[in-house]
């Protein structure tokens, strides 16, 4: 499927003047985030951890839509004085920063039995740790200019994935992560999050039939995509000025079709 072209439509642009860091927008829902941000007239700060490749692709076609546009940052979320350094570079790129999208994140199974502390550091550290400190390095430049985070959560920080306790837990504490910073940071700064159902498919795969039994459970018996996921971004960077702390499932039904 060829990718999605950049809106260029100058008449929809209710985020003209505003700058966006996105973690993890080299591919797939970052990717999509960042086009759909940026075609609502937003500049974009791409970050990435080893995707280069991707992301400098990405951010020529952004910057060949509108020249000055997007710029890159490659940073180990894992790494406490990169995130703060990443906070600092991403507010210096377009002299301010409106909008955090947290929405790098770790997946993989850890059956109980065989978790280690590697598993450990990396699902709770991507997921979790780095949107928090992350969080914390830009909140003084997010206060500044009445901006917004937003954290891409899961389904299953509510209801538990088989084979994935780590990564469960990891979201589960992202969704409180959220509540807690809409406390922490009103009335100057918005905080929700997005959690996504059947979305896009583990990169690894999926058993056809695990597949056809999930999008049966799905009210629209269907998966979604990134793109569903981007624009409920963009309706919290757009027109949610009222809405702080609230967790959005973006999931087709699957989450009332247990």
């Amino acid at each position: 499927m060829p990718e999605p072209t950049v809106t260029t439509d100058t008449a929809f642009a209710p985020l003209a003047g505003k700058a966006a860091l996105i973690t993890g927008a080299a591919r797939r829902v970052g990717a999509a985030t960042a086009r759909a941000l940026h075609g609502a007239g937003a500049s974009i700060v791409l970050h990435y951890r080893s995707s280069a490749e991707e992301a400098e692709a990405l951010v020529r076609e952004l910057n060949g839509a509108r020249p000055g546009s997007a710029t890159l940052a490659q940073c180990d979320l894992l790494d406490g004085a990169a995130v703060k350094e990443l906070a600092q570079s991403a507010t210096a790129a377009f002299g301010g920063l409106d909008i955090l999208v947290n929405n790098a994140s770790s997946f993989y199974p850890t059956p109980l039995g065989n978790i280690d502390e590697d598993d450990w550091n990396d699902l709770i550290g991507t997921n979790l740790k780095a949107p928090l400190f992350l969080a914390q390095a830009a909140s003084a430049a997010l206060r500044e200019r009445g901006g917004l985070i937003v954290n891409l959560a899961d389904i299953h920080g509510v209801r538990p994935l088989r084979r994935h306790p780590v990564y469960c837990v990891a979201k589960a504490g992202l969704i409180m992560l959220t509540k807690s910073l809409a406390r922490e940071l009103g009335p100057q700064v918005r905080v929700n999050a997005i959690a996504p159902g059947p979305v896009m498919w583990p990169e690894d795969g999926v058993d056809e039939s695990l597949r056809q039994e999930i999008i049966e459970r799905t009210a629209l018996k269907r998966t979604g995509s990134a793109e569903d996921v981007a624009r409920a971004v963009l309706f919290f960077a757009a027109e949610a000025p009222f809405i702080t702390g609230q967790i959005l499932a973006v999931d087709g039904g699957r989450s009332i079709g247990w």
